[in-house]
């Protein structure tokens, strides 16, 4: 797992268009860890793929009351 750098406006990678996801393999759920790993630290709720520089449609979400249950 690695913590990923995320973006804010105006970086013009927000602005691309996500790539759908067709099949969920290794690397999609690779990206998907770094993401909660990323999300967690931030003390985010939500995180989408795009925020990290991966135009792919991908999100994570954690709305439980506990915190960081991930780790």
């Amino acid at each position: 797992m690695a913590l990923r750098k995320i973006l804010t406006e105006p970086n013009k990678i927000l602005r691309q268009i996500s790539q759908p996801v067709e099949k969920v393999g290794d690397e999609e759920r690779e990206l998907m860890r770094d993401m909660l790993e990323t999300m967690y630290v931030a003390n985010g709720i939500g995180l989408a793929a795009i925020q990290i520089g991966e135009p792919k449609r991908i999100i994570v979400i954690d709305l439980s009351k506990e915190q960081n249950l991930y780790q």
